[in-house]
């Protein structure tokens, strides 16, 4: 969670001078051959027969949707707000987990993932005067996210952790030529500054999405997923200290809730556990 913090720290620099479809492209270029040669020394194919799973094919969509949408989140809006409004994504994964894969979640967590819902309303603030719409790009990534995540679990056991990561930023370079085909991005060579943040962005990112896949892959849903709150202070910490951005009560309350329901969340499932 520390190192995609950072990763989105990297990814908001490079875009305040790069059009944010050609800062997609090249991350997820940037990933994907990372990744390849990482699969390719482990000795991984990199298209196996399991690469054409049902699971394989929604995880991509998924994938396409969460970086296309978050991404435009930290480019157009401050890194803490939508770091806020995605630590609603291990709430969404328990309720699918249960839905989905059979996994127990009692009334008392059910009841812990409605107002964890209510705090990222708290965040959004509907209807009042200060709402952005561009906070629903925060929400819209968050759902693709979660769709991420549980799709991974479903995934084949023999597709290892390098190829499915050749996969996920291959889907950021789809999500990228989508949205400068709607837009009409300008893809102008970006200068030093923003070549080197993408640069660590696409290092930094590597190592957060094997340290992430691995443990989605390899723990139980219900109790991995709630640690990704720790996204939060990261999140919020390199949005002020970096980026000089302030934190309104609004969502600080709201994040207060998420992360209570979470940690609910964490110690019911835990308990469950044992």
């Amino acid at each position: 969670m520390a190192g995609f913090a950072v990763e989105d720290m990297f990814l908001k620099a490079a875009a305040r001078s790069v059009d944010p479809a050609l800062v997609m492209i090249l991350f997820g270029a940037g990933g994907a051959v990372l990744f390849a040669g990482l699969a390719r020394a482990r000795g991984e194919r990199l298209f196996p027969p399991e690469a054409r799973a049902r699971a394989l094919w929604l995880r991509a969509v998924f994938e396409v949707a969460g970086r296309l949408f978050y991404t435009l989140a930290i480019a157009l809006t401050p890194l803490s707000a939508a770091s806020a409004i995605l630590q609603a994504t291990p709430i969404v994964v328990v309720a699918g987990a249960a839905l989905l894969f059979g996994e127990t979640v009692g009334w008392r967590r059910w009841t812990a993932i409605l107002v964890g819902l209510a705090g990222v309303l708290v965040i959004l603030r509907p209807g009042a005067e200060a709402f952005s719409a561009l906070s629903l790009l925060a929400v819209a990534g968050m759902l693709g996210f979660a769709g991420r995540d549980l799709a991974t679990r479903a995934a084949p056991r023999r597709l290892g952790t390098f190829t499915l990561g050749v996969y996920g930023f291959l889907a950021v370079v789809v999500a990228g030529l989508v949205y400068g085909a709607f837009t009409g991005a300008r893809m102008a060579v970006p200068g030093p500054g923003a070549a080197a943040a993408l640069a660590a962005a696409v290092l930094v990112g590597v190592a957060a999405y094997s340290a992430l896949t691995l443990a989605m892959r390899t723990g139980e849903v219900s109790a991995v997923t709630p640690f990704r709150f720790t996204r939060l202070v990261f999140g919020v910490g390199l949005g002020v200290v970096v980026f000089g951005e302030s934190l309104e009560p609004q969502m600080l309350i709201g994040s207060a809730i998420i992360v209570a329901s979470g940690l609910y969340i964490l110690a019911r499932g835990g308990r469950k556990a044992t």
